[in-house]
């Protein structure tokens, strides 16, 4: 990787790698207090409607950032500065009447949706989102311009905003309209308002940032395309990526809504115990997110980084790039993955002491397959930013209807119930990573040694996970851990012998080096101390 593109991308993942550990902070912080106040039942409310706005959202900020963020790089790495310009007005216009339209749609049709998904006192969150479809959009053609610049900081600006007011706000309208017995579906909208008033606050300040950064801009020569080519270009490689995502989120409401019903018509549980379970395993989705969090932020880093090699003719950077990116991934997501699985009964516990127990199995089993979801993630941005975003028109319908038929099946179990949601989300990403990593071997021309950045990191993650679910059992045999404060000891010994065991074997094992530990924050440090070359 060539000195310039190697700062860059290690710098900008490095920003965001810093705020995804800022916002997941908060982001605990937020959903703990709001998840406890409105029980599994009113956390099914809260769940319901964030998927039908996710769905939404998708169709601008899945694609048109991507889309954004390659074809800047591209452009300016070949000195084409007023297509870059043309490229941001022409999205930024589209976004706006796109935006509109979506919120209309959400806020208008939310009766609608939230029949669909056989919950309908997630209407009233449903339509508190609305105005944040708009201001998502907006904020999508912002972070796509800035973010083709390889400048990372206005995303980071607008995660926290948004983090900051969820926490603020929707925590203190949601607490109290819970004092003063308000309907669980008015609270589970008041929690979530805090995200239209975050979004809304995100815009003004990324285009301050913006105007700021298209300012320092170097003057260009070059003749842009037409208005209509120009948002052609955007669609052209826009439309396939959120096409994938939107049949992903079609099927995850979809299976929301199936979930639901075969809790009720199949397994045979009332509606409100079926509210309980589904919020159980909400629950468990909210801690299996967070290694997934954590390791987007490379891949939006990866993608101008190699678009800007393969305009240039870089092979040699375009393989060493997705190597760097695909094995600080395996640093991350693997320890994470098994480390909910393995302490998946004291962490749910400790976090949601009067949830159901399902939500213990979801947890193990969702730890597992968030591997998956993370290698799929990094496999997905480096397809994308290697043009063959269209993989995901493959990949996505696939590991989508695989996921609805299996969780159709094994949730109308009564044995099995909310757990096969659980095994169908597993074998939904399975397939989708297996499509993605086919591709890329066979259709790249200097393909990633996937082996190489593999092996090593699984070999440590394996020894840490026996460390930890040793530690945590010997612990709770010494201490017989009944109360909270004890249960606290038992998990914080095993989570640091975890740490100390996997730290130990990734610097015994050579499998970070310098350029791994600058994509973390305070990395020039972090790689000085250890002596990292």
């Amino acid at each position: 990787m060539s000195q310039t593109s190697k700062q860059s991308y290690l710098k900008g993942a490095a920003i965001l790698t810093m705020t995804v550990a800022i916002t997941k902070v908060l982001g605990f912080i937020y959903k703990i207090p709001i998840y406890n106040i409105l029980g599994d039942e009113g956390t099914a409310y809260f769940t319901i409607t964030y998927n039908v706005y996710s769905l939404l959202l998708s169709l601008g900020t899945a694609g048109i950032p991507v889309a954004l963020s390659r074809l800047i790089s591209a452009a300016g790495a070949t000195e084409r500065h007023n297509q870059v310009r043309r490229y941001y007005r022409i999205a930024l216009a589209f976004m706006t009447v796109l935006g509109l339209f979506g919120a209309a749609i959400m806020f208008f049709f939310a009766d609608g949706f939230a029949f669909a998904m056989h919950e309908p006192q997630s209407a009233v969150g449903i339509r508190v989102l609305a105005p944040a479809v708009l201001f998502a959009f907006l904020v999508a053609a912002l972070r796509g311009y800035s973010q083709g610049h390889n400048d990372m900081i206005p995303t980071s600006i607008s995660q926290i905003s948004e983090v900051l007011c969820k926490l603020v706000f929707g925590l203190a309208i949601a607490w109290y309209l819970s004092s003063v017995h308000a309907p669980l579906a008015d609270v589970a909208g008041g929690a979530i308002a805090g995200v239209t008033i975050g979004m809304g606050l995100a815009v003004p300040i990324m285009a301050l940032y913006n105007r700021r950064l298209g300012k320092r801009e170097s003057a260009g020569s070059d003749k842009p395309m037409s208005r209509g080519d120009t948002l052609r270009e955007i669609l052209r490689v826009g439309i396939p990526v959120t096409f994938s995502a939107i049949f992903l989120n079609i099927i995850t409401v979809i299976d929301s809504s199936m979930i639901m019903r075969s809790l009720e018509f199949g397994a045979g549980f009332d509606h409100k115990m079926a509210d309980v379970l589904f919020g159980a395993y909400s629950k468990a989705m909210t801690l299996y997110n967070l290694p997934i969090a954590l390791v987007t932020p490379i891949g939006v880093s990866v993608v101008p980084v190699i678009a800007a090699a393969i305009a240039t003719r870089r092979l040699d950077d375009d393989k060493a790039t997705m190597e760097s990116a695909i094995k600080v991934v395996n640093l991350i997501s693997m320890p994470c993955a098994v480390g909910l699985c393995v302490l998946a009964e004291p962490i749910f516990k400790l976090l949601y002491p009067a949830s159901n127990p399902a939500g213990i199995d979801c947890l193990r089993g969702l730890g597992i397959s968030s591997y998956f979801v993370c290698t799929y993630l990094i496999t997905n941005y480096i397809l994308q930013a290697s043009g063959h975003e269209r993989v995901g028109l493959i990949a996505m319908p696939i590991g989508g209807i695989t996921k609805v038929i299996v969780n159709i099946v094994l949730v109308s179990i009564p044995a099995i119930n909310i757990v096969g949601a659980v095994i169908g989300n597993a074998a939904c990403y399975v397939l989708i990573t297996t499509v993605n990593l086919i591709f890329i071997f066979t259709r790249m021309p200097a393909p990633p040694d996937i082996l190489k950045v593999t092996l090593r990191p699984a070999i440590c993650t394996a020894v840490m996970g026996v460390g930890a679910a040793a530690s945590y059992g010997l612990c709770a045999r010494l201490l017989h851990p009944a109360g909270r404060l004890m249960e606290i000891v038992c998990l914080g010994a095993a989570l640091i012998v975890a740490v100390v065991i996997y730290a130990a074997l990734v610097l015994a094992l050579k499998v970070i080096g310098r350029e791994d530990a600058l994509l973390l924050p305070k990395g020039e440090k972090i790689a000085a101390f250890l002596h990292l070359k």
